[in-house]
């Protein structure tokens, strides 16, 4: 069992910068995949980034390209999304998830995810 524990949401201005952090416990961090999925009020969850788990590997959704950056922190057993510029549309609850396979983090495999955290609120305002 992993237990995936979000931080760092909370109220910013858009153009801002946020850090979440995700710890995890329980399994060894560094043989999992991480990820972050998001879900804004009346929409479905979507994909927004993934590290696999050495941290050589990332992918990002198209709408943070450019504006999100995943890293891993093995040794702290913490995975990180930094994001800026920050957009009112980038409101959501994020989840932090956890996969053996870095291809499970897909919008149409997410599913299949094994561990997910419960969650932080990200507020964008205008």
């Amino acid at each position: 069992q992993v237990q995936l524990v979000e931080s760092g949401g909370g109220l910013v201005q858009a153009g801002g910068s946020l850090r979440l952090s995700c710890a995890a416990s329980g399994r060894t961090f560094n043989t999992l995949a991480m990820g972050w999925f998001r879900q804004a009020p009346g929409k479905e969850r979507e994909f927004v980034s993934a590290i696999n788990w050495s941290g050589t590997g990332t992918n990002y959704a198209d709408s943070v390209k450019g504006r999100f950056t995943i890293s891993r922190d093995n040794a702290k057993n913490v995975m990180y999304l930094q994001m800026n510029s920050l957009k009112p549309e980038d409101t959501a609850v994020y989840y932090c998830a956890a996969d053996p396979l870095f291809d499970t983090f897909r919008q149409d495999r997410m599913y299949r995810v094994d561990y997910w955290g419960k969650g932080t609120l990200v507020t964008v305002s205008s």
